[in-house]
């Protein structure tokens, strides 16, 4: 029984890494349908077409919800508002008005966001040197954020500090606190209801959004552009939903279950090198060469916040 705890406490983090590196690959397909459709309509379409997978695990489930208690289901209603719904809404938005490469880069600093709050809900404990390594990290973050670090003094908007940054640092800080609220879901439940009932209230969140920006309708919903590469549009939509989207949901949530939330934070960083890989390579949105030293120093300092957690974790 140990040997499988132990094999778990293993693997765990990595399927959070895997499934992680999978959600890295969405700026291949939300950068291009940006030019299609409306930010909050990609991620409404997504949620539809992830929800459509899902039910074949959803529907043997259902006699389950009534065994929630009322904790799980406020750890599943941040998660599926912060996580799924509002945070992708923001990163999508980031992609169309950022560096999509800063954008991803950013998101590093989630794990630190996501330390804070387990300790803050679950009572991880803290390592002295968390601190040191998690304000090098934010003071990384900021130097990849700007194109001109020498004109902060100046203006944020002449260092090049532009609203898609702002987006990004609104999704981290989302996406760091729906970590820790998803780690709270998978003590609950299990992972097909988990998955799937984020999937639910991320939709459910959609819906209420779009009705509040008068998006919910046709023209919206499928605009001229998107009738004119209807082809192409269905197709991103359906790598966007699966390859990274329900997969990789399945696959980070079981990672989820076996690891604690502020270690699961720092796995997640794979996310950061597949997407920088796409963006850099595929989408030429490169990096200045502070930018690139800044971008080392972020993912070494996060990688040194996981390292002394760990100590004090196996302590």
């Amino acid at each position: 029984m140990q040997s499988r705890t132990t094999r778990s406490a293993v693997y765990g983090p990595w399927l959070v890494g895997l499934g992680a590196a999978l959600w890295g690959t969405e700026s291949a397909w939300r950068i291009p349908l940006n030019q299609l459709f409306d930010a909050r309509v990609i991620v409404f379409w997504e949620h539809v077409l992830i929800l459509i997978m899902f039910l074949p695990i959803l529907v043997p489930r259902l006699q389950e919800i009534s065994s929630i208690d009322a904790r799980t289901w406020g750890y599943l209603l941040f998660s599926g508002f912060a996580g799924s719904a509002v945070g992708t809404v923001f990163f999508t938005l980031a992609l169309k008005y950022g560096n999509a490469t800063v954008v991803n880069v950013i998101l590093n600093i989630q794990p630190v966001i996501s330390t804070i709050g387990a300790f803050l809900l679950f009572g991880d404990r803290l390592a002295p040197r968390f601190f040191i390594y998690a304000a090098v990290a934010i003071i990384a973050g900021i130097f990849v954020s700007v194109a001109h670090p020498m004109l902060i003094g100046a203006s944020f908007e002449r260092a090049g500090l532009n609203v898609g940054t702002g987006y990004a640092l609104i999704c981290a800080l989302f996406w760091g606190l729906s970590t820790v609220a998803g780690r709270g879901v998978m003590i609950g439940m299990s992972l097909g209801l988990a998955a799937s009932l984020r999937i639910v209230v991320g939709l459910v969140c959609m819906i209420l959004i779009l009705l509040a920006y008068e998006k919910l309708n046709g023209v919206a919903l499928w605009p001229a552009i998107a009738q004119v590469h209807a082809t192409k549009a269905i197709i991103l939509l359906i790598f966007l939903a699966s390859v990274s989207g329900g997969i990789p949901l399945l696959v980070y949530f079981q990672g989820l279950r076996l690891t604690r939330a502020s270690t699961a934070g720092y796995f997640e960083m794979m996310q950061t090198l597949a997407a920088v890989c796409i963006t850099w390579g595929v989408f030429h949105a490169s990096l200045q060469l502070h930018q690139v030293i800044a971008a080392i120093v972020l993912i070494v300092a996060v990688a040194m916040v996981h390292h002394v957690q760990r100590g004090i974790e196996h302590h």
